[in-house]
């Protein structure tokens, strides 16, 4: 088997020959049709005296930047839109699409494709999407010069291209998406602070496809490092009500309740009503305070023990909320009242005795604020104290809730 490259602005205008060698019109786009192969042109939109013709892969012989395209069967019929088409000219050139391996969104000026001969038959297949200067300057002298006068001249620009397996195609239509078998899997890998510079490059139909379509817990991550607030509840609102709800839940609760503060009352309380009830009910608690208070910036996410409670139980509390460890640096110790005794900064626990009670390890001074502190006193304690965690109680000393120095980064950044 032999490969030659082609170039899309080569394949447009060129000539298309029948079995006697008489022109029957000119290439005017192809497709690919992403369900039955992913990367092979499957189709010629072929443009006649009067209207467009279709020509299968399977109906031509041979493919030449010099002699055009020669058909081995004349069965031809005229073009109707297929949506299961994925059309190079209209949907692809000058179209955004997601680079997923350099994590940003480019533009497509051209297309390079392979031209193999298999079986005494020439096929097609898209091998790379060009975005930089070279496909430009081929765009600019498309029709202007002889195509072999501009392959010799374009040797001087460096190539800029990805690899057709590495270019995501946005495609807001949930039917279309299906129909031509588009998925954001690959975006699901990446870093959740890519995604949301990614996320912010797109027009809103675009942000709302990937959102809709891919891992709540991934959206939820991805949300969180979208640093327009305005930005994250457009994205929400873009949503059916089960599918927000569904990312609100893999959100950590002080975020959620910020977040749905930016929704319209009747929005918020649909993504509410879809909602799970223990995290419905940890959310609601947290929107119940201003959001300028230490109540309004706490989170509910924090791992709490009985002040009897030994290093032992701790480990096995840790094992039990893994899904916290990330961000945990410390552990508090409550009564029997729920009252907040004292603070244990995990790395003591860590290097201690099984059978240390965790009392003998907490800090030596307890430093906490009420739930009404206002947020610049909060902030004044962070940086007095140089704390990474500060814990925040009710009117009764009762543990309700814990501010991180994130907390506190958001809060200043907002400012």
């Amino acid at each position: 088997m032999t490969e030659q490259l082609l170039y899309f602005t080569e394949l447009i205008s060129m000539p298309v020959y029948d079995l006697k060698g008489l022109r029957i019109g000119r290439v005017k786009d192809a497709a690919v049709v992403p369900l039955v192969h992913a990367s092979r042109i499957d189709r010629f939109l072929v443009g006649g005296e009067y209207s467009w013709l279709t020509i299968r892969y399977d109906q031509v012989r041979s493919i030449s930047l010099d002699e055009g395209i020669r058909l081995s069967d004349e069965q031809l019929v005229p073009y109707h839109d297929d949506e299961y088409m994925l059309r190079i000219g209209r949907d692809l050139l000058d179209q955004q699409i997601i680079d997923v391996t350099g994590r940003k969104v480019v533009r497509v000026n051209d297309v390079t494709l392979t031209v193999s001969r298999e079986s005494l038959r020439d096929t097609i297949a898209v091998l790379e999407v060009d975005i930089g200067i070279r496909s430009i300057f081929r765009r600019v002298l498309q029709g202007v010069l002889p195509p072999r006068w501009i392959r010799r001249l374009q040797h001087r620009i460096p190539p800029n291209s990805i690899r057709w397996e590495f270019a995501n195609v946005v495609e807001p239509d949930p039917q279309r998406r299906l129909r031509l078998n588009i998925s954001y899997t690959k975006l699901e890998e990446m870093h959740p602070a890519d995604l949301a510079d990614i996320v912010e490059e797109l027009g809103p139909a675009e942000r709302g496809a990937i959102f809709e379509t891919i891992d709540s817990e991934v959206a939820a991550d991805a949300l969180s490092e979208v640093e327009d607030p305005k930005m994250q509840a457009n994205i929400l609102e873009s949503l059916e009500p089960e599918k927000a709800a569904d990312i609100v839940e893999e959100m950590a609760p002080d975020e959620a309740a910020d977040l749905l503060n930016e929704l319209e009352d009747e929005t918020s309380e649909e993504i509410l009503e879809e909602m799970d009830s223990a995290e419905k009910t940890e959310v609601q608690e947290l929107l119940e305070f201003r959001e300028d208070t230490a109540g309004g910036m706490m989170n509910t996410e924090y791992v709490a023990l009985h002040d009897n409670a030994t290093v032992n139980d701790a480990m096995a509390a840790l094992r039990g909320n893994e899904d916290l460890l990330e961000g945990l640096n410390t552990l508090f110790l409550i009564d029997e009242e729920e009252r907040l005794t004292a603070a244990v900064p995990l790395a003591r626990v860590l290097i201690a005795t099984p059978d240390t009670r965790l009392k003998e390890l907490a800090s030596d001074t307890l430093i906490q604020v009420p739930v009404g502190e206002k947020e610049n006193r909060v902030t004044e304690t962070f940086d007095k104290y140089n704390l990474l965690t500060l814990p925040v109680v009710d009117e009764e000393g009762k543990l309700a809730g814990v501010i991180t120095a994130d907390d506190v980064i958001s809060v200043l950044r907002a400012r």
